[in-house]
Formats: structure tokens, sequence, C-alpha cells
């Protein structure tokens, strides 16, 4: 099968080639995103490769169906971005990756945590400049402190477990409790309560309707005053206006983003050499208490390795049986 692999970096080339040692798939990788202008690179093709900050709106997706593609891979386990009543209609598969490795994102949450809090980026800094006070940075035992997880799918999940490892209270809200979390200490609350009570509260839903802003004005005047809010989830699952008055209130003690709601025209991508322009985003960078990474959560040798893999297989499956192995269900949406 033909596929062109949109959004892709020397990792995605790597990682891609070595799971199509046999070649048995002809691979073209592209640096452009998807979007309206950038599909006629998929003439020829028979799918296409995206990633979470390409473009799959219904003007794309007719684009993509007018050159032939009948099946989208996504490499990733969210598809926020796709219009699948579009997808529906057109008759055009899409495909994800429901799970490539829970413990990398959940393991990078636990790095923001204890980087935020401890001030690990401040105080690197300062070592480097020969100052050695300790000044500015204290911070708090997680040991005995309250952690809220909302949602725990397998992301969630982990992470819950950790926290618990930590010797942490653990607090969880989601509409479908794990007895597994259960029977380990974590109690499930709603959210309201998460809220109040958490020290740290940490993100790990998915974007739909119900969860785009779930932490916005509302949410921040009932948090734990100078409680630490975290997001390795999907950005627009936090009001970023909301969070920056928060922020400057001080009602809001730190946060930590791995997501952002407007980053797909930041991130995955080296603007050093260019002025900024997301005034929202340069606010953020501002603030001493706010800790940004540009979605490498996901980003291990062990991750990589299983979204090649399972997006392969999914081209396998669905060359074989007109159906891939983990398809985005349409059937509710056509």
């Amino acid at each position: 099968m033909h596929i062109v692999v949109y959004s892709a970096r020397s990792y995605d080339r790597r990682f891609f080639n070595a799971a199509n040692a046999d070649g048995r798939h002809s691979l073209t990788f592209l640096e452009s995103r998807l979007d309206v202008s950038t599909a006629a690179a998929a003439d020829g093709a028979e799918a296409i490769c995206a990633f979470v900050n390409d473009c799959l709106n219904a003007s794309v997706l007719l684009r993509l169906h007018q050159l032939g593609i009948r099946l989208v891979l996504l490499r990733s386990a969210g598809f926020n971005h796709v219009d699948l009543a579009s997808a529906a209609a057109l008759g055009v598969a899409i495909a994800r990756v429901p799970e490539y490795s829970p413990y990398a994102v959940a393991e990078h949450t636990i790095a923001l945590i204890l980087t935020l809090n401890r001030k690990i980026h401040r105080a690197y800094a300062r070592v480097r400049e020969g100052n050695f006070a300790l000044e500015g940075l204290l911070g708090f035992d997680l040991h005995g402190s309250t952690i809220g997880v909302v949602g725990t799918g397998k992301i969630g999940g982990r992470f819950a477990r950790l926290m618990a490892a930590f010797g942490c209270r653990v607090l969880a809200n989601d509409p479908l409790p794990n007895p597994e979390l259960r029977a380990i200490g974590v109690d499930y609350v709603d959210l309201q309560e998460l809220l109040c009570a958490s020290d740290v509260v940490s993100l790990h839903c998915p974007l739909t309707p119900d969860t785009r802003h779930l932490i916005g004005s509302a949410a921040f005047a009932v948090m734990k005053p100078g409680a630490m809010l975290v997001n390795t989830s999907r950005g627009a699952v936090i009001d970023t206006r909301a969070a920056i008055a928060a922020l400057k209130r001080g009602r809001l003690g730190g946060l930590a983003l791995d997501v952002y709601e407007e980053e797909g025209d930041l991130f995955f991508r080296d603007l050093s050499e260019d002025v900024l322009q997301d005034d929202v985003f340069a606010r953020l960078l501002t603030f001493p208490n706010v800790l940004i990474t540009g979605h490498q959560g996901f980003f291990t040798v062990q991750a990589m390795t299983a979204i090649a893999t399972t997006t392969l297989a999914n081209a396998d499956a669905y060359a074989r049986d007109g159906r891939p192995t983990h398809p985005v269900s349409l059937e509710r949406v056509a």
C-alpha cells in the first residue's frame, strides 16, 4: 500500500522505516501539515497517515476522497481533529492507535509535577550561572498530599497507581470508575469535590464536546487555593484565558502543560528564529510558576515503536480485509 505520511519528522522516518523493514508498504514522508492546500500531495496514494495537529475537516476529507484515499491512519489515540460525520458520509475508514505506552505519558506527567513543584528548571538555570541560593525554590512533599485525577483510562489509571505508590491520597473522577483502582484505595468523587480537595489536579480525559473547557472560570473558582494543575491530555480541556486569570489572582499555584489548545501553529516545529504570534501563549510564558513542554509526553522509544507498528498493522488489515485492526467507529455518526 502506498501511504503518504504527513507532519513527518526525522524520528517518524526512523520508526516507520523500522516497522516497514520488509518493504511491504511504500511510504512517502512529508514535513508539511495536512490541510486543504497540502492534500494534493496524496495524489496516487491509497492511504494517508496523519498526526494530532493535522487538519481532517470536511473539506480535507472530501479532497482526499476525490484523490482516491479511502483510509486515514491516525498515529494517535485521539481523533477529535477528524470530522467523523464527513468520513462516514464519504466512506473513508479512520484507524487509530488506541494504546502505545500509557507509561510514557503517565511518567511525563510525574516529571512535570516534580519539576514544577521543586523548581528543578529554575534551579538548573541558577546553578549554571553559579547561583546556589535556595530562595524561591521551596516545594512540598508529594507524600501525603492529595492528587486529583480527571479521567482514569489507560494513562490516567497508570498515573493514579504511580501517585498511590508515592504515598499520595488519590481522588478520581470518571463516568466509568475502575474497580481495580478502587481496590488500591483510589476514591471516586464528583468533579467539584475533587477540585476542592486536591493539591494537584491532573487531566487525562479525551477532548469531547462535554470536556471542552472543562477546567474554566467555574472550576478555578472552586479549586483549592494554591493547587497545581497539570494537563497532558488535550489542550482545549483547559480554558487558557481563564487559567491566566487564575494565575494572576494567585488562585492557581502552578500550571504544567504538555498540550495547548492552539498548539497546531506552534508545536512540533522549530520557531526559535521567529517572533511568537500567539499572544495568549506568550502571556503564559511570563509566569514563573508555569511549565510548558511541547507535546512530548508520548515521546519514548517504546511508544514510538508501538505507534509505527500499530499504524502499519492497521494498513495491513485494511489491505487484507478492508477493515483496519483499530477502526474509529463511524456507525453512530453516519
